[in-house]
């Protein structure tokens, strides 16, 4: 299993979902890939939209601010 990491803090929706789909489609089946965003519209969408697309969502947490951690495995 490996672990991948992006930073779609200084992105908006849609572009935090897209940028986290094209990072999860490198992945192997089971590999995890930890997503930081903003609170708000990315915090909703990214873990629904990944869910939607199959993928299981391991861990939402607030890392500080308006900053979470989302962690989606393949």
């Amino acid at each position: 299993m490996s672990f991948s990491k992006i930073d779609v803090t200084k992105e908006h929706c849609p572009m935090t979902f897209v940028k986290a789909k094209v990072a999860l489609s490198k992945l192997q089946k089971g590999d995890r890939l930890e997503v930081l965003l903003l609170a708000g519209e990315p915090l909703e969408n990214v873990p629904r939209s990944a869910a939607e697309n199959g993928h299981l969502i391991i861990e939402v947490s607030h890392v500080s601010d308006n900053i979470h951690r989302v962690i989606i495995e393949k």
